[in-house]
């Protein structure tokens, strides 16, 4: 069955990487404007480029789809 999914984008590169992060594994300045979490998530292209690091799971993916990219869990 090949039916198309108007839902996601076409092509490889349209896809994004989440992974969580931990914050004391941040650099300092970072850690020092995220306040009461241990952990954040990080959108990574793939050739591994941070793109975005954000407070939660949910909005990670919010914004990979708002931006036309198809997020993928990492553990």
């Amino acid at each position: 069955m090949n039916t198309p999914f108007d839902a996601l984008p076409e092509g490889k590169a349209r896809i994004v990487y989440v992974r969580p992060v931990q914050v004391a594994d941040l650099p300092e300045e970072v850690r020092e404007q995220i306040a009461g979490k241990d952990v954040v998530y990080s959108v990574h292209g793939q050739d591994g480029e941070q793109l975005a690091l954000v407070a939660d799971r949910m909005l990670a993916f919010h914004l990979a789809r708002a931006h036309d990219f198809a997020p993928v869990s990492v553990h």
